[in-house]
């Protein structure tokens, strides 16, 4: 076994930082249902970071923990283990009167509207308002307002058995932004409705974003809308899988593509490799991992530089062998022979990576038999 790098190296455990700018920065959350022999864990250790202005859906099976996480984001249920904190606010242990305050700050889109059948469509709009310190003139003005930029100006007296369902989920949209909330919460908004609909729904949360600088965390299992996320973050059985930016996608495909190693892919197995691989943050002079490590991830550089380093037996002190930057790739030795890691990886500046894990770097493998031949001359011909 090769000698692992002294202790000096800095250790890195991937974990969203405190940010004051962050919407949502859940760290290390966990989360169980029942008690005693009945209880059941439905999240682990999930990490998520949100900033101002970003549309992020949420994908996965169902029962895989998403409208978990985001009933825990919106305050309705109590946060049990873990970091849980929204719009700069620490939510767990706050009592219920607390998180009703929390609550009061976010709009909520359900996939049922869940409207007042006996109220007009500002009327439901103004139903949002009347514990904000408005005037009437004001709940007026404004609930006209957000009703119009959603299309439905015509529309303001109709009840909603009068309108489409379509126009029925901008109602409930006009209602969760009417008060201007830096966080909008939605489960499934576009599930009931046909896809011209849906498009017009996100289109228009997506135009909000950018315009009222709202951030929208939506649950959907619509793969029509997909492309309108700024981010897309998997679960599989209460853990989150993937965490990619959407932009990002293309810059890795079109990375891994130039590579030796991925070039023989078609578009679509870069795209699946693409949307499976985890965004990880490192700063300056910390340990992607060490010499003698086990091999458990496969990395390419989005922004940043490492250095490689070897320790040899005889020697004092590691010894710079390389430097790489925006772009690289590295990492796929160990996972194709099963030795320990032969090197160690340290960031000199914060540095983002893309990490595709050993089962998805396999299944990859198994996928292609070029791929697999492609890979193997390049690890093992170094």
């Amino acid at each position: 076994m090769i000698e692992a790098v002294p202790t000096a190296i800095s250790e890195h455990v991937f974990a969203p930082s405190a940010s004051d700018n962050a919407v949502v920065n859940v760290d290390h959350l966990n989360h169980y249902f029942g008690d005693g022999p009945t209880r059941k864990q439905a999240l682990f250790d999930c990490c998520l970071k949100v900033e101002p202005g970003q549309l992020v859906i949420m994908t996965g099976p169902s029962g895989s923990g998403k409208t978990t996480l985001l009933t825990l984001i919106g305050a309705l249920r109590s946060t049990q283990e873990g970091v849980n904190r929204v719009l700069g606010q620490e939510l767990r242990g706050l009592g219920a009167a607390e998180l009703v305050n929390i609550r009061r700050n976010i709009g909520f889109i359900f996939q049922m509207h869940n409207l007042f059948d006996s109220l007009s469509s500002l009327e439901n709009v103004r139903m949002s308002m009347e514990l904000r310190k408005y005037s009437a003139a004001d709940m007026l003005r404004l609930a006209t307002e957000m009703l119009t930029k959603l299309g439905l100006g015509h529309r303001v007296h109709y009840k909603p058995r009068q309108m489409s369902g379509g126009q029925r989920q901008r109602v409930a949209i006009a209602r969760a932004l009417v008060n201007r909330p830096k966080l909008v919460l939605a489960d499934e908004p576009t599930a009931a409705l046909d896809k011209k609909s849906s498009r017009d729904v996100v289109e228009m949360l997506q135009a909000l974003t950018r315009e009222e600088q709202a951030t929208i965390l939506m649950v959907t299992h619509d793969s029509r809308i997909l492309d309108v996320a700024d981010r897309i973050v998997n679960f599989v059985d209460g853990r989150i899988e993937s965490d990619v930016i959407v932009n990002d996608t293309i810059k890795i495909c079109e990375t891994l593509k130039k590579s030796d190693v991925f070039q023989h892919l078609s578009p679509t197995e870069l795209l699946n490799i693409a949307q499976k691989m985890k965004r990880e943050q490192f700063g300056k002079g910390d340990a992607v991992f060490r010499q003698g490590d086990e091999g458990d991830k496969f990395y390419l550089i989005s922004e940043g530089e490492v250095d490689v380093l070897i320790q040899k037996p005889n020697e004092a002190d590691p010894r710079v062998i390389n430097h790489l930057s925006s772009g690289a790739f590295f990492g796929e030795k160990a996972l194709l022979s099963g030795d320990p890691r032969s090197a160690s990886i340290v960031a000199t500046v914060a540095t983002t990576l893309y990490a595709l894990g050993k089962q998805d770097f396999q299944s990859a493998l198994a996928a292609s038999g070029s791929f697999n031949e492609q890979l193997r001359k390049v690890a093992f011909q170094r």
